[in-house]
């Protein structure tokens, strides 16, 4: 199907297939069996100016909206949703600087992210604080000329790897959704440690680890926008992201989608290649409809939210539930139709099924995802 994508547009796709084929699929199954995180690939996209997608020109990037940034995550999904992941974890952890940041926050950091010199990573969610983000218990006291940090952030997608947090504490106990606020922690600041890297099922050539500050100083000007105002730009942040999370749903399924139709096509039972039976034929059918189906979706919420940045929260959700919630059923029948080889590591559908359901929980569950567009509804025919 085209999409009308302008010539910059292809030439992201055209890069991100080629990372795709030439730096992941090799070594995919091997990251997947020793979670080891793959720097290489990362600087090989940073070679690739990939990570400049979401960073404004004037700062060294390339100025692409929510659009360009999906084209490309898409596509480094069809080859490994964890190692996409990690390159998404860093747009999200620079995210709350281009939207709030001062200009000297955006001139200290968003070259280096542009460049890929520096990884950045996203420090919302904590023991107590999920779905819930008002639970947060890490605070942050002025002390002279410093900001001091205390809490533990949890989950963390590039924790230990990255180099830049953003970091969303409460400021004021006594003001609710108004008393947080977000800094950002540069490793080495004294105070801040990391806990042990997580025993993922999925995703697991990204890192996730504990974010430790125990009496972490930073200087004042680290603040992202004014104080209060964190959990405005936690919104906004997640609102940006997640049509990210539904490309990376996208890419996955049409790589499980792939890899269904060519065995059904080889695979001889009774005498015939089993994709000749009609029940065979009718769950590629579904898979292949589902995976255009939340395509178009994502890539016209992502260009609505290009268009409409004060509009985004319910085609953002929408989309979000939507794609990932195909990849689930895409990559489960997708080891269905491969059957027991299926089940077998040998074949890469069982890491995409593994892989595909985290894409239903971070970033806000699915559920929490349909309470936003139900909220949204309520509003709009009220």
């Amino acid at each position: 199907m085209d999409h009308f994508l302008d010539e910059t547009q292809q030439m992201i796709v055209e890069t991100a297939q080629e990372i795709t084929r030439e730096k992941i699929l090799p070594v995919r199954a091997e990251l997947d069996e020793s979670g080891e995180f793959p720097r290489e690939i990362l600087q090989d996209m940073a070679k690739a100016d990939l990570f400049g997608i979401f960073v404004p020109e004037q700062y060294g990037g390339l100025g692409g909206g929510c659009f360009e940034i999906v084209l490309a995550m898409e596509q480094l999904a069809m080859g490994c949703v964890g190692i996409a992941t990690s390159f998404a974890a860093s747009a999200l952890g620079i995210f709350p600087v281009i939207l709030a940041g001062s200009e000297e926050l955006k001139q200290q950091y968003l070259p280096d992210i542009a460049t890929g010199r520096r990884w950045a990573a996203f420090g919302l969610t904590e023991a107590n604080a999920g779905s819930d983000a008002a639970g947060i218990r890490t605070t942050a006291v002025e002390d002279g000329d410093c900001w001091v940090l205390n809490g533990t952030k949890q989950w963390i997608t590039n924790g230990g790897e990255s180099q830049i947090y953003s970091i969303v504490a409460i400021t004021d106990p006594n003001k609710g959704a108004r008393g947080a606020s977000i800094f950002v922690v540069e490793e080495g600041d004294p105070g801040f440690s990391y806990g042990k890297k997580e025993n993922k099922m999925g995703i697991r050539a990204s890192a996730t680890r504990e974010l430790v500050m125990r009496d972490c100083r930073i200087p004042k000007s680290r603040m992202v926008g004014r104080r209060g105002t964190g959990f405005i730009t936690v919104m906004k942040t997640l609102d940006l992201s997640r049509p990210g999370i539904a490309s990376l749903g996208v890419g996955l399924a049409q790589a499980a989608l792939d890899e269904a139709v060519s065995y059904a096509k080889q695979r001889v039972q009774f005498e015939r290649p089993i994709i000749a039976f009609q029940a065979v034929q009718h769950m590629l059918a579904d898979m292949a409809i589902q995976t255009e189906a939340a395509r178009s979706l994502v890539y016209a919420a992502a260009r609505h939210i290009d268009q409409h940045p004060k509009d985004m929260s319910k085609v953002s959700s929408m989309c979000k539930v939507f794609a990932t919630d195909t990849a689930m059923k895409v990559t489960t029948d997708a080891v269905q139709v491969l059957g027991g080889y299926g089940y077998m590591k040998e074949y890469p559908v069982e890491k995409m099924m593994r892989d595909a359901k985290i894409l239903q929980i971070y970033e806000g569950t699915n559920q929490i995802q349909r309470n936003v567009v139900g909220q949204e509804l309520n509003k709009e025919y009220s």
